[in-house]
């Protein structure tokens, strides 16, 4: 569906709109551009100098044009006389290939040329901190086992009630929020759709959840890890693939184990056989390799997997299969990009299709205790450069990704690890200052 933004403006009262894009980092870049502008942003984009952003640009190159997708046009429930709108990034009148937007695009395109719909759901976990962002906002908020604490979910009632509103207005259709099982820490969950859609909606959805906790004098983070006793933020993909009418679930039967379909494997197969390359889209950040290699946290359980393992309604894997024609993709931290975990989903589920990859056997053992039984089960990545080395030698995973995509994530990774590594901590000065 498509819209006047202009139209779009008189209707309702918007006086402003943003025009975001998401960059290699995850980081959301925007324009505030005025009602009276936006046919001409429209139809030329809003132009930005894409070395200013993390896209592997240079100052030598030509403006980046962001072409606003008036389909997805969201108007603020906390702001009304602003609206969000997504945007697809364009240079020299082409696509800029490595912008994730436009890989998501691609591989959407691609699914659909093949007879196939991608449905997903998130679920986006988060912390409310104290303004200052160095502890939880709630004192109160101390028991061991956290999760689904009714006397700390309604201590938050207020920021969280709001932003359901906000999903609700929307039309979203959310369902369900909690306390979850870090001290501080919520998940709110809203139904599925198309992988784009989803994307979108995650994508302002932690531009709510962040905008939401200001106003209520908190800072709300979705880093993988913030506090090292307490388990970090995930953000677990339910992946269900259709039909091109979005109404038959392609790879569900129920006459096989798990009710998934041959097909249905095929693209589960290579979920499994693209996962070392695949953390390092799904874990894009130093800090992301402390929540999936965390020891026992404060609750007893990480919730997040360390083996590239999968099983059915096991919250212990990589993979889960709850239920005929789905799985639950549990590697995703709370870091990654909106959009490059559902193209990444895409490309190495499509893959295992064109080449009827094997998952492998499924195993049912709790893997926070047994797991050093299950003999073979390859290791997820120790720390981010791993994780690089994987995705760069994954040449089928980074050829469906596009090869000025893969360089330029590859590259500005590479950099920031380098740059991680360059820095001194006070561990290092505590532990060898005496040798």
């Amino acid at each position: 569906m498509t819209c006047d933004l202009s139209e779009f403006a008189e209707k309702t009262g918007v006086k402003y709109f943003m025009i975001s894009f998401t960059d290699l980092f995850g980081a959301q870049r925007a324009k505030l551009v005025p009602a009276a502008a936006i046919g001409e942003m429209q139809a030329d984009g809003a132009g930005f100098a894409g070395f200013a952003t993390w896209l592997d640009l240079t100052p030598a190159d030509p403006d980046l044009f962001a072409m606003p997708d008036a389909g997805a046009v969201v108007q603020l429930p906390w702001k009304p006389e602003v609206a969000w709108v997504p945007a697809d990034l364009t240079m020299a009148g082409a696509p800029v290939a490595q912008a994730p937007r436009v890989v998501l695009k691609s591989l959407v395109a691609a699914a659909a040329e093949k007879g196939l719909r991608v449905k997903t759901g998130v679920e986006a976990e988060f912390f409310l901190l104290e303004a200052g962002g160095k502890a939880i906002s709630d004192g109160f908020d101390t028991a061991e086992k956290p999760c689904y604490d009714q006397q700390a979910l309604m201590r938050r009632y207020d920021v969280v009630a709001e932003i359901c509103d906000h999903m609700l207005a929307l039309g979203w259709a959310p369902y369900q929020n909690d306390h979850e099982d870090a001290n501080g820490q919520f998940e709110m969950n809203w139904a599925f759709d198309d992988a784009l859609t989803t994307a979108d909606r995650h994508s302002f959805f932690k531009f709510m959840v962040k905008s939401v906790a200001e106003t209520h004098g908190l800072r709300a983070t979705f880093m993988p890890k913030p506090f090292s006793g307490l388990t970090g933020n995930g953000c677990h993909c339910h992946v269900s693939v259709w039909d091109t009418a979005g109404t038959t679930n392609a790879f569900a039967d129920e006459t096989q184990p798990f009710g998934l379909s041959a097909r249905g494997r095929a693209f589960l197969g290579g979920i499994m056989r693209h996962g070392e390359g695949l953390a390092a889209i799904t874990n894009p950040t130093v800090n992301s390799y402390k929540r999936i290699n965390a020891p026992r946290t404060v609750s007893g359980a990480t919730w997040a997997p360390n083996t590239i393992t999968w099983t059915g309604n096991n919250r212990t894997h990589m993979v889960r299969v709850p239920g005929p024609g789905r799985f639950e993709l549990r590697l995703p931290d709370g870091a990654v990009n909106p959009y490059l975990l559902q193209a990444a989903i895409i490309a190495a589920g499509l893959d295992g299709l064109a080449t009827e990859a094997d998952p492998g056997p499924h195993s049912d053992l709790d893997m926070y205790k047994d797991g050093h039984k299950l003999a073979g089960a390859p290791k997820l990545p120790l720390n981010l450069l791993d994780a690089l080395r994987a995705f760069e030698a994954d040449e089928a995973l980074t050829a469906a990704l596009g090869p000025a995509f893969s360089q330029a994530y590859a590259r500005l990774k590479r950099e920031e690890w380098n740059s991680y590594c360059r820095h001194f901590t006070a561990w290092e000065r505590e532990t060898t200052l005496d040798v």
